[in-house]
């Protein structure tokens, strides 16, 4: 079997298996992902700060655009369930980072929320990255009401 096959055959199952609250989740992902996009936005000094006292000082301000930017659209994609699969890529290369190299400085405490909240979305992003948006979702709309089907 080729890979598309393979992928075909994951994405019938998952979309056979996956219950309707799920969307609700992914839906509630989204806009939480778009929220902090929108607090980075507002307050660029505070996520400037935190991008300087990281590892990666040299690149900072194109983090920092590359985290808003991502959050925002990606948090729009993922919420609307369209190209969810795609906003999630972008999403994860920021939640690493997060984990590893901003929240780990803190320690992993029980105290550190910052911490288990990244952990958290990671493993949320890597579910929906696998089990796809669902079928309340523009993404699930556009493959059933293909072009010239209506």
């Amino acid at each position: 079997m080729n890979v598309s096959q393979d992928m075909n055959r994951v994405e019938r199952w998952t979309d056979s298996h996956h219950p309707l609250w799920l969307d609700f989740v992914r839906i509630g992902l989204g806009l939480f992902i778009l929220a902090k996009g929108i607090m980075f936005i507002q307050n660029t000094d505070a996520l400037l700060h935190i991008l300087r006292t990281s590892r990666f000082e040299w690149v900072s301000l194109g983090l920092a655009h590359y985290v808003a930017f991502s959050h925002l659209f990606g948090g729009l994609l993922i919420t609307l369930g369209l190209l969810t699969r795609v906003a999630i890529l972008f999403q994860i290369p920021i939640l690493l980072g997060a984990v590893i190299f901003v929240n780990s400085q803190r320690g992993f405490y029980v105290e550190n929320t910052e911490l288990w909240l990244s952990l958290l979305v990671l493993g949320l992003l890597i579910f929906f990255l696998i089990f796809g948006s669902g079928r309340f979702s523009l993404d699930h709309y556009m493959k059933v009401h293909k072009e010239g089907t209506y």
